[in-house]
């Protein structure tokens, strides 16, 4: 064998060696990668919940309440109008002042109706006139009539005429009452005690008969109109409790429910409620309320309403339970609002599948399939290693 030939062999030796070890390199690689996958993919597929996705089920007072509203209207209102057709002469008022029952606070022009009653009252004195004349020539005919100077025809002629006189005398009477009352009419009296909410008509215009001058509003006494749905009217009672919130007004405003109307209104099917509002300041006819009345307060187990998840064919929730999410199919019973310190909101109550301290993933964390491995709070899981270490009864 020569020199050169001995020199390649060698160099092929050399290369097969080289490239067996980088082989075994990159199996013993590739085979710590496939063992730490399960790992990574473990520690990727955790979901961290924040301490507002997840709540104990709690049992507490449970309050049954059934959303209302609609708009404020004062129980009392009132339209001022015009009783004749006359030219406003004088108007006192304009919005917002306070007016009292009875008080004057206009007039039309009373010209037309002064003289109107000044022709009256002289047509009853010469109605009056006439009557005297005709009881004195009847009072004259029945002395003849027993003298035999004159008929029997002669004194029912002047009965006849003596009551045609007396009636007449009536009528004109009868017509200067109206123009009386046409002439007081003239003055504009407010009908109760309120506030001008409406000022329709100003001084120097001619106002026609039946015509708006002035709105006034008693807001002593205020009711909120709540059309209620028809399925839903059953649980309502007449006295229960209700919180409003008021457009414009910081705090919740105390009512209660006063009337219930007999009859569904047309088209909606809906019936109409009235609440009875609390007298609180600021409030105004025709502001906008919205808010609950309370039905039923009971002892329960509950949980958050967004808690509950219906994409199954039975309604269930997801419990952290063992680091993953477990879901439990569970039996509702009646809705309301409850605190879970958070201040109150919607809430269901659990009638069987969930126990009481159970930790409930709340509708924020979104859809999460059984099994989901859970990273949960700190605060979480330090009161689930507290409720696992304590004694049981």
């Amino acid at each position: 064998m020569s020199r050169r030939t001995r020199w390649a062999l060698i160099a092929l030796v050399a290369v097969l060696l080289l490239s067996v070890a980088v082989g075994r390199a990159l199996v013993k690689r590739k085979a710590a990668a496939v063992a730490a996958a399960p790992a990574a993919s473990a520690v990727v597929q955790a979901v961290e919940l924040a301490p507002t996705d997840v709540v104990r089920a709690q049992r507490t007072e449970l309050v049954a309440t059934l959303p209302v509203s609609g708009g404020l209207e004062a129980v009392q209102t009132a339209v001022v109008k015009a009783k004749v057709a006359a030219e406003l002469r004088e108007l006192t008022v304009r919005e917002g002042d306070a007016v009292r029952a009875g008080q004057r606070i206009g007039r039309l022009d009373a010209t037309e109706f002064d003289w109107r009653l000044r022709q009256a009252e002289d047509q009853a004195a010469a109605a009056q006139a006439q009557l005297d004349i005709a009881e004195r020539t009847l009072a004259n005919n029945r002395a003849l009539v027993d003298q035999g100077f004159i008929s029997r025809n002669a004194l029912d002629t002047a009965v006849s005429s003596a009551a045609g006189a007396r009636a007449s005398l009536q009528a004109a009477r009868a017509a200067a009452e109206i123009a009386r009352k046409a002439v007081k009419d003239t003055e504009l009296v407010a009908p109760l005690s309120g506030l001008v909410s409406q000022r329709l008509v100003q001084p120097g215009e001619r106002v026609p008969v039946d015509g708006r001058i002035v709105e006034i509003v008693d807001l002593s006494r205020i009711e909120l109109e709540a059309a209620i749905p028809a399925d839903q009217v059953a649980a309502l009672r007449i006295g229960q409790r209700a919180r409003l919130q008021v457009d414009g007004l910081p705090e919740a405003v105390p009512a209660s429910v006063a009337r219930i109307n007999p009859a569904t209104q047309g088209g909606t099917r809906a019936v109409m409620a009235y609440l009875s509002v609390a007298a609180t300041t600021g409030l105004r006819h025709g502001l906008f309320a919205r808010g609950t009345v309370e039905l039923d307060r009971r002892q329960a187990l509950a949980v958050p309403e967004s808690a509950l998840r219906s994409d199954q064919s039975r309604p269930y929730v997801l419990v952290a339970e063992d680091g993953r999410a477990t879901a439990r199919v569970v039996e509702t019973g009646l809705r309301g609002e409850v605190d879970f310190g958070a201040g109150r909101e919607a809430a269901v109550e659990v009638r069987a599948g969930l126990a009481d301290g159970a930790l409930v993933l709340r509708g924020s964390v979104g859809t999460l399939p059984a099994g989901t491995a859970l990273r949960l709070p700190p605060a979480a899981t330090a009161a689930t290693a507290k409720a696992a270490s304590a004694p049981r009864p």
